[in-house]
């Protein structure tokens, strides 16, 4: 099997179909599956991309019945973007209105992430949510591809090509930062964003590929109280844990805004959280993660 990836894609459709295929973990056997690699992706695999593909591992050992509503993770090692990624699902719990799954992802016969998912049944219950906060509509705002785009001159020669290329998923934000001038400022952001190209009507697709998008811009919030950024040197950072929960039902290829906010930050570790909430004010999933954040001598 040739597992060389294909050339990144640029074009909108492109990109959303290359994600689709990067979140198509393929069965190799019962309960083990194999997610392949990055197009174009060098050196450490992106935490978001080992979740959403542990997930749909996941997704696929469970009845149709039954959809996940949380997942927690537990990242152990860097994933290498060189090979592909090992699933192995354990079936924890089968029961009348929720099933538990066990996801190990491993390269090299080590395992890099742990993680546990829980699947509930429809059910009706109690209802209450915080409300949206009220910021600018996405159709007002710049996307950060553009604003990339505008400081492509300052961008050092090492960062540019990471810096500047096409993605899939764009991103609106209410208060651009400046990635490599960063000042203190209050540790909280809002963005809209949204797959840059209309997807299938699968539900655990849309899942998953929110799943792989909340792992951005989270761990930065915890940064910004402190005027630092990963662009401009000096400090070490890496996803610790990840956890989503997702309450109500989506589509990713609509605007959806990331509230994320860090609580507290300290030992080199810093603490986020966010929610996500639909354009018509639903909150469909929050997130909480805790992430290494060293200062380097």
């Amino acid at each position: 099997m040739d597992t060389t990836p294909p050339e990144r894609a640029t074009e909108p459709h492109a990109l959303v179909d290359q994600l689709t295929q990067l979140l198509d973990v393929e069965r190799i056997d019962t309960d083990l599956y194999r997610g392949p690699r990055q197009p174009g992706g060098v050196g450490r695999v992106f935490g978001g991309q080992v979740v959403a593909q542990a997930l749909q591992a996941a997704q696929r050992s469970v009845e149709d019945d039954k959809t996940a509503h949380s997942l927690h993770a537990y990242f152990m090692r860097p994933g290498d973007e060189n090979h592909p990624i090992i699933y192995r699902v354990v079936r924890d719990f089968d029961g009348r209105s929720f099933a538990n799954r066990r996801v190990i992802a491993m390269q090299g016969g080590q395992p890099i992430l742990n993680m546990t998912a829980s699947f509930q049944a429809p059910a009706e219950g109690l209802h209450h949510q915080f409300d949206m906060p009220d910021v600018p509509d996405p159709d007002s705002l710049v996307s950060e591809r553009d604003l990339r785009e505008a400081i492509r001159d300052e961008v050092p020669e090492k960062f540019r090509r990471f810096f500047l290329r096409a993605r899939p998923i764009e991103i609106r934000p209410v208060n651009p930062r400046n990635w490599f001038k960063p000042v203190a400022q209050e540790p909280v952001q809002h963005s809209w964003f949204r797959v840059v190209a209309p997807l299938p009507d699968d539900p655990a697709l849309h899942r998953a590929m929110l799943t792989y998008a909340t792992d951005m811009t989270l761990l930065g919030t915890c940064m910004l109280p402190h005027g630092v950024s990963w662009m401009t040197g000096g400090v070490q950072t890496a996803s610790l844990d990840h956890a989503v929960w997702l309450h109500e039902p989506f589509r990713f290829d609509e605007w959806l805004l990331y509230t994320t906010d860090s609580p507290w930050a300290g030992h080199s570790r810093g603490f986020n959280r966010g929610r996500i909430y639909a354009r018509d004010g639903r909150l469909v999933a929050s997130v909480a993660q805790e992430g290494l954040v060293r200062v380097k001598d």
